[in-house]
């Protein structure tokens, strides 16, 4: 391209680019820049001896298509405060660094673009699809305050029909993605996304009512996954999701009704932070996950969860285990065995033994409701008796009654000799244990029979006696099993 066609404000493009000199077009002056002429020098470089190439512009206008596909460009890019009238084509490209800080633009168009450096989106409004599928980025990627979105006639299909508006699928990222108070008006894809470093999206907005806002199926971080007042309308997918560090949810606020709100399924998480997350509608599925730690209240969970196979060493705060219970009494799968071994050995594990008894107690009582009547009854009897076998002090209060009852009645009633010249003397207190206790003999049983309905009452201590001996040795063997 020959100089004397360009404009004044491309001249001054064309002349500061080989010493990497930054060009500020004003407000109230002419801005206007065609996008082939900054192609042209971009694939031209042109250099001077001692100087460093760089293209630097602030405020301009580009027209036309700002195209590079498949392009490899050795000099930093750095657009701010840009208007782009038409599409940015970077399909392919090789760039050494890439900064469009403040930019605005219909699309983006960049799968399988490779930057060696860092790629800046902060502050862009692009109102069409960003898509950066299969990108290859050496440095970080920062989305701080952008706002993506939404896509032109996204209104007219369903939400699962809807096109992705951020597409960051089975990128790699080299250090960091921070994309602080980023908006998405619609879904974002990082499906198979790997991040060296850590994902930041505190504080940001992901708005797809009725679809999913976040798809993040298997997204790999190498160390913390940070969402923290994340604001998320639809469904948010980390299903698969690695995270040796945290993933914090800390003030974060979820929604979709009618269906599941937080899917975090089958992850691999060093820490699970949900410190005054609200769900406001949906579900929570953690189906399968496992963490060291599950820092939550139950007042952060929704009315339906679901928790079977969650796998976690310690919960924080340490909180009675009756508070723990109810959020399992919430699970959409009914009763869920594992999740009530995984709280027994939360609470074994800092040495709460008590706690521990209260929820196998309480696993038991849910599992109850699952028999036949039958075996509702026997349960019934069990818990009324020995609570399971956690509570065996109860077997103890029942037979001290008993004994009562009997030492009394048959002390103010004495039963008839069998045999009077070969009966011993006998003994109300002793003639009452022997009928309780089912493996004693004291010789009072066989030796005395009751009448009347002295008789029905010596029946009566016999069952009983067998009944909570029986329910006692299931209790406690069913306790003392446990790992």
């Amino acid at each position: 391209m020959e100089t004397d066609e360009l404009t004044e404000p491309e001249r001054r493009v064309w002349e500061a680019f080989p010493r990497g000199e930054e060009v500020v077009l004003p407000a109230d002056g002419e801005r206007t820049v065609r996008a082939r002429v900054l192609r042209a020098l971009l694939l031209r470089a042109p250099a001077e001896e001692g100087e460093i190439p760089a293209l630097r512009l602030r405020g301009a206008r580009i027209t036309g298509d700002f195209d590079l596909r498949s392009g490899v460009v050795t000099a930093p890019v750095a657009l701010a405060d840009c208007v782009f009238e038409r599409t940015v084509l970077l399909h392919g490209a090789e760039l050494r660094q890439l900064t469009l800080r403040g930019c605005r633009m219909p699309q983006l168009w960049a799968t399988t673009l490779r930057v060696d450096g860092v790629l800046r989106l902060n502050d862009c409004r692009i109102t069409g699809p960003v898509r950066l599928g299969g990108a290859r980025i050496g440095g970080a990627l920062f989305l701080d305050r952008a706002v993506l979105g939404p896509l032109p006639n996204a209104g007219d299909r369903p939400p699962q029909e809807a096109r992705a508006v951020l597409r960051l699928d089975h990128a790699t990222i080299g250090e960091d993605l921070r994309a602080s108070g980023l908006t998405v008006h619609g879904q974002a894809r990082l499906d198979g996304l790997a991040v060296t470093g850590l994902i930041r999206f505190a504080d940001a907005r992901f708005l797809q009512p009725g679809g999913t806002a976040l798809q993040a199926d298997s997204v790999s971080v190498g160390t913390n996954l940070c969402a923290r007042r994340l604001h998320a309308e639809g469904r948010v997918n980390l299903r698969g999701a690695t995270v040796p560090g945290q993933l914090d949810f800390t003030g974060a606020r979820l929604t979709h009704p009618g269906g599941v709100a937080l899917r975090a399924s089958s992850c691999t998480v060093g820490e699970l932070w949900m410190r005054d997350t609200r769900i406001t509608a949906g579900v929570v599925n953690l189906r399968r996950t496992r963490c060291e730690t599950l820092a939550a209240e139950p007042g952060v969970w929704p009315q339906q969860v679901r928790l079977d196979g969650l796998v976690y060493t310690t919960l924080a705060p340490t909180l009675p285990a009756a508070e723990r219970l109810e959020v399992l009494g919430r699970d959409g799968d009914g009763y869920v065995p594992f999740a009530y071994e995984q709280l027994t050995a939360a609470y074994r594990h800092i040495g709460d033994d008590a706690a521990a008894r209260t929820v196998q107690l309480a696993k038991q009582r849910r599992h109850r409701t699952t028999l036949p009547l039958y075996g509702r009854l026997w349960g019934h009897l069990q818990d009324a008796t020995v609570g399971y076998g956690f509570r065996p002090m109860r077997a103890a209060g029942w037979l001290a009654g008993l004994l009562l009852l009997g030492t009394l009645a048959f002390g103010l009633h004495p039963p008839r000799p069998l045999k009077a010249d070969e009966a011993p003397g006998f003994n109300a207190f002793a003639y009452a244990l022997d009928l309780l206790l089912p493996i004693i003999d004291f010789g009072q049983e066989k030796a005395y029979a009751p009448q009347g309905w002295y008789q029905w009452l010596a029946y009566l201590l016999i069952v009983a006696g067998w009944v909570l001996a029986t329910t006692f040795v299931a209790g406690v063997n069913r306790a003392v099993s446990r790992p």
